[in-house]
């Protein structure tokens, strides 16, 4: 059949992402992603460890990055993503620079980390005091708040599951009432860790209904990412990619307001209205 008169395929800007071997949310990724740009993703070796520290400081190392890099290579990504919080927080702010640097010294053009863009995005949204929400254990969760006071981010309440696998099979409903307990304490913003915990639906919901803006870790992943490649991540009704979104910047819509979007069950004793603000 001749299909000359399609004249595509159309061009494709590439990002290449690391993830670690356990990573099961690919889907989520390139919903982020405009249609002009591709994922070119690649996964760290399998070793039989379960999610902690040990196994942030495994998937990490400099030459499982330098090897993920070069399998990449062929396929000329502009941009290479490494697509892990705990990956990239173990070292610290340091750890995370030298990661970077790796990245770079294999041939990457431009390469970020899901804890470097998690700054970059408390930066653009002028947050200094957040929420956080974890699924991980209390260590791997306290060394993410270290990682966030070295860069000058105060956490103001916490929330966390304790699951050392099958994050990725946690329901939105666990997200959303761990987000409420978190915020309690006031926050300019909230942040949902950990790439393989799912959150792209959850986020307009909770906005709307907490009045503060809500990033992930995957969406901050893909939002930095794109952001390098001079393009915009996908996200409707999400303050970080949408600064129309942000309180402060018009009337926001409740969750029932918004289009696709069904209201969250509100938690008991949660007063109306947005936390305080310092």
């Amino acid at each position: 059949m001749d299909v000359s008169f399609l004249g595509g395929p159309h061009p494709q800007r590439g990002v290449g992402v690391v993830a670690p071997f356990d990573f099961a949310l690919d889907r989520e990724l390139w919903r982020w992603v405009p249609d002009e740009v591709s994922l070119h993703l690649t996964r760290t070796p399998y070793v039989p460890v379960e999610v902690s520290l040990d196994l942030a400081r495994l998937v990490s190392e400099h030459e499982t990055l330098a090897e993920a890099v070069r399998a990449l290579s062929a396929a000329e990504p502009e941009v290479l993503a490494y697509a892990c919080t705990s990956g990239s927080f173990v070292g610290g702010i340091a750890g995370e620079r030298a990661m970077c640097e790796a990245m770079r010294r294999e041939g990457a053009v431009s390469a970020v980390t899901t804890s470097g863009a998690l700054l970059e995005a408390l930066d653009d949204l002028g947050a200094r005091r957040i929420a956080l929400v974890t699924p991980y254990t209390w260590s791997v969760t306290q060394s993410l708040e270290e990682y966030l006071a070295e860069s000058g981010v105060s956490v103001t309440g916490r929330a966390y599951l304790g699951l050392t696998r099958h994050i990725w099979k946690v329901p939105y409903k666990d997200v959303a009432d761990m987000a409420r307990r978190a915020v309690l304490g006031g926050a300019d913003a909230l942040f949902i860790s950990c790439t393989n915990l799912a959150t792209y639906d959850v986020i307009p919901q909770l906005e709307a209904e907490l009045r503060i803006p809500v990033i992930s870790a995957n969406q901050v992943t893909m939002w930095s990412a794109l952001r390098r490649l001079g393009t915009h991540a996908v996200g409707p009704y999400q303050a970080l990619i949408n600064p129309s979104a942000r309180p402060g910047a018009g009337p926001v819509a409740g969750p029932g307001e918004l289009p696709g979007v069904v209201p969250l069950d509100p938690p008991q004793g949660l007063p109306e209205g947005p936390p305080p603000l310092p």
